[in-house]
């Protein structure tokens, strides 16, 4: 119940920034609706969709990853789920996130660079923290956040930089211009809100404890310790901060507007909380 109240609150909070954005640009009452709610009828059903194509996932069946998709069988058998599919994104940034609206249509994804990185091991403990995300439903808002945020910084950056109807091309000091530039400055933080408002970083404590749950909490500590260092080494390059949430660990460099979406506990706090985990017998397997 909770989760449809904030998926309806996140759509209602959407719609009525663009429409308002469409206002103050003097578009007609109806265009400015429909560009509302496209948006929301979109990210709805085909938020896990555009995730997965943005990053350039590709899904991948037994044939082409046995290993990877026999741990995943295994850990959906222990938390009682139907198997997520599998993908791959093919990155040098060590990362894992899933999506999907409900367990029936989850998807694990995976980088390259996370399958070079960790061991067996390791690799199991973050797949079990991605599938107690699916097991408890995280992801539909996870994803439909993203989708959203990511929509209000699109336009937010449209207006920053002229693009929109091509407007600010010349030196004139264009007021619309300004308003862009305006606008920007208000809808970033506002974009960045909404995920805050949406994700919890308790659902990041949550999904570890569930992911020691379904494999070893020491699994996961030392994945996390990794993929830290990992990170600072190899960050995602390409790729929205509103998107930030969805993976194990922030993927991006620690700059101002990736800092503004942070929705991660510190990886410090969550390895702490896991060992002392691993001193508790029914974490242990």
């Amino acid at each position: 119940m909770m989760s449809t109240v904030k998926v309806l609150l996140l759509m209602a909070l959407l719609t009525g920034m663009i429409y308002g954005i469409c206002y103050m640009l003097g578009f007609p009452p109806i265009f400015a609706i429909l560009l509302a709610l496209i948006p929301n009828l979109i990210s709805y059903f085909y938020s896990d969709k555009i995730v997965l194509t943005s990053y350039g996932a590709k899904i991948v069946d037994e044939n082409e990853a046995p290993n990877l998709h026999r741990i995943v069988e295994s850990i959906a058998n222990r938390a009682n789920i139907q198997k997520p599919k599998v993908a791959i994104i093919n990155t040098d940034t060590p990362n894992a996130f899933a999506t999907g609206r409900s367990p029936k249509n989850g998807v694990v994804a995976v980088t390259t660079g996370i399958l070079q990185l960790l061991n067996e091991q390791e690799l199991e403990g973050v797949l079990a923290h991605e599938i107690g995300h699916i097991k408890h439903r995280d992801i539909l808002i996870g994803t439909i956040v993203a989708t959203m945020a990511g929509a209000i910084m699109y336009i937010a950056n449209f207006l920053q930089w002229g693009m929109l109807f091509g407007y600010g091309r010349d030196d004139d000091g264009n007021p619309l211009q300004i308003v862009a530039s305006l606008l920007f400055i208000i809808l970033a933080p506002i974009a960045a809100m909404v995920v805050q408002f949406a994700i919890s970083r308790q659902n990041e404590y949550n999904a570890d404890e569930n992911g020691a749950k379904y494999s070893n909490p020491i699994y996961l500590a030392n994945a996390l310790t990794k993929l830290e260092k990992g990170v600072k080494y190899h960050p995602l390059r390409n790729g929205s901060p509103a998107t930030a949430h969805m993976f194990i660990v922030n993927p991006f460099k620690a700059g101002n507007v990736a800092r503004l979406f942070s929705t991660h506990p510190s990886t410090e706090e969550r390895v702490k909380r896991l060992m002392e985990m691993a001193s508790n017998p029914k974490y242990l397997r």
